[in-house]
This record gives structure tokens, C-alpha cells and sequence, in this order.
């Protein structure tokens, strides 16, 4: 798995995101993370189906995730949707399937989106039980449809309780993490089960702005880490005559921590990738260290933008403890 991806979240068209992805295959990225709550694995797929088509990648050169929603996060539901992205990606397999989120969420007639109740929420699902789920996701392994499988957005606690029941243990989580936010005990616990660990967020999500699209929205009062604006990675930055952005992730990869990167600006991607031909001193990841702010560093995503009602899951209410 390639230290350094290319995430996919918040593209905002169509034509933006294939650009990126172009700009970011010219520019030498081969892990690719998307998931179905996207809604761009079909761009992504033909992106991918263009570039095998013209013999300049072959898919064993490529390292792609995607994840399993909330309305899929159920025993009888994970193979349907794992196939639906595999379809919309064009692919027989991934490299990586994560469950997006440890709580579940009642499916629509259609077997495709989360079931609504008359106020617009969705339904949360206890019929299931993640050790459940990952004896489902562990038969994707068995049936070649996904090379190894993962977590995302869970908690130390979710964690023991899947290592506790696998047969084919978690082989990565991927969680919100950064200098501000840098999650120790949770790497702690991935660390001594040998569960490999990626970072989105790695900016504190400064894009996140245009995610919320109402005004009277009270997710607007969260604070955006201002990690690139941060004095201490501006300083270590001009040390070094790079990029905030690369410090940050430098910082990360250093820690054997794999990093997602996203962007369309084609200078961006090039210099976000290019973070193998420097060190950080001690000083450095003193002062980088320093800046763990907790909890507070979060910038508390809630997923109730694309899941009103999810909260009321008892799997989704744990994600904080940690």
C-alpha cells in the first residue's frame, strides 16, 4: 500500500475530478482512495478503464480502496454493494475494502441508498452486529472480490471487538488524523495487532467549508484546524524549503502513518507527492508533536449531512470515546 494516496472526496464535478485524476497518474500516484458515499466511483472507473486501455498503467501497478456505506453495513447486504462499486469502478477487485463507518443504516426498496423516515432521517439498523459484517467482508477475501479488507471511523474498543472475532484481521483503518489530531491511542491499538494506519484529513480538511451547504448549518461553528497557516509548520517549512503541505505529511509518513492527499491543482499534486527526499530532525517532530490539541484538534465530523439520524446508532455514539 503506497504511503502517499490520492483521496477522492469533495471533488465538486465531474470534469474536476477526472482532470485530477489524470494529473495525479501523470504524476506518479498509484494508491487511489474512493468510497460509494463519493458518489464518483463510475468517474473514477472510467478514468481507470481509459488509462488500461492505453497500455501507460496496468492495474496490478495501481493500489485502489473504496468502502462499504452505512446502508450496506449489514451481513446480507455487504456482497450487493461491494459488487455495485466494483461495477461502477469497472474492476474485479480492490485492493482494499473498508467498512466506512461502524454503524448501520436501513436500505431503500431500490438496495442502493439509506431508507428515510417522514421526516427526511435516515433509519438506523440493529438487525446486525459488526462482528457480523465482518465475517461478510471476510468472505469478500474468499471470493477474490476485495485483495484485503479494513475499518474506517472506528474507535480503539470497535477495534479490539473485530480483531477478537476475525479469522482475516483488519489490515488497515483509515481515520481523521493530523498534528492537531493525532489519535495516539487508537495507534496504539492498531500497532499492536499489526493494523497499518491512514490519514485523511492530513490539512485538517481546510475544503470542508463548501461541504456544508446551509448556512443556518451548526456544523459551521466547528473550527477548521488552520494546519497550513500553522507558524510552527510555516517555520519548519522555510527550514526545509518545502511546502506547509509537505511537512505535514512528511510528519505522518515518518510515523509509518500511510497519508491522503487531495487535490486538482496540478502543481499541488506534484508537490504533495514529492515528500521522499527530505528528513525531519528531532526538532522538528518535537515541535510538530507539540501541536496535539486532543479532541479539540478534531474538526468533529458527524456525518449528518449525508445521514440525518445516523447518531442514533449506539456503534456510531462510541466513535468519539477515542
Amino acid at each position: 500500500m503506497p504511503i502517499v494516496g490520492y483521496g477522492m472526496w469533495q471533488a465538486d464535478t465531474a470534469k474536476e475530478l477526472e482532470d485530477g485524476l489524470d494529473a495525479a497518474l501523470e504524476a506518479g500516484y498509484r494508491h487511489f482512495d474512493t468510497a460509494h458515499n463519493y458518489n464518483n466511483e463510475d468517474v473514477f472507473g472510467r478514468v481507470l478503464k481509459r488509462w488500461f486501455e492505453s497500455g501507460k498503467v496496468k492495474r496490478e501497478d495501481l493500489f485502489i480502496t473504496t468502502k462499504l456505506p452505512p446502508p450496506g453495513n449489514h451481513h446480507d447486504r455487504v456482497a450487493n454493494f461491494n459488487q455495485q462499486s466494483l461495477d461502477n469502478l469497472q474492476l474485479d477487485y480492490v485492493d482494499l475494502y473498508l467498512v466506512h463507518n461502524p454503524a448501520s443504516l436501513e436500505v431503500d426498496a431500490d438496495g442502493k441508498n439509506a431508507k428515510k423516515d417522514g421526516n427526511g432521517s435516515t433509519i438506523p439498523d440493529l438487525t446486525t452486529s459488526l462482528e457480523n459484517v465482518w465475517k461478510a467482508m471476510e468472505a469478500l477475501v474468499d471470493a477474490g472480490k476485495a485483495k484485503a479488507i479494513g475499518l474506517s471511523n472506528f474507535n480503539s474498543s470497535q477495534v479490539e471487538r473485530i480483531v477478537k472475532a476475525a479469522r482475516i484481521k483488519p489490515a488497515n483503518i483509515q481515520v481523521e488524523l493530523n498534528a492537531y489530531y493525532p489519535k495516539k491511542q487508537l495507534r496504539e491499538t492498531c500497532k499492536k495487532h499489526g493494523v497499518s494506519v491512514c490519514a485523511f484529513a492530513v490539512f485538517g480538511s481546510p475544503g470542508r467549508k463548501t461541504y456544508y451547504v446551509s448556512p443556518n448549518d451548526a456544523h459551521l461553528k466547528v473550527k477548521i484546524p488552520a494546519l497550513l497557516d500553522s507558524p510552527v509548520v510555516a517555520a519548519i517549512a522555510q527550514k526545509h524549503k518545502k511546502t506547509a503541505a509537505q511537512i505535514l505529511l512528511r510528519h505522518l509518513a515518518e510515523e509509518d502513518v500511510i497519508v491522503l492527499a487531495k487535490s486538482i491543482n496540478p502543481d499541488r499534486l506534484k508537490t504533495n507527492f514529492q515528500i521522499f527526499d527530505f528528513e525531519l530532525d528531532d526538532d522538528d517532530r518535537q515541535k510538530l508533536n507539540s501541536l496535539d490539541s486532543g479532541k479539540e484538534g478534531s474538526w468533529a465530523f458527524d456525518w449528518k449531512n449525508g445521514y440525518p439520524g445516523i447518531q442514533g446508532h449506539p456503534e456510531f455514539q462510541l466513535t468519539s470515546d477515542d
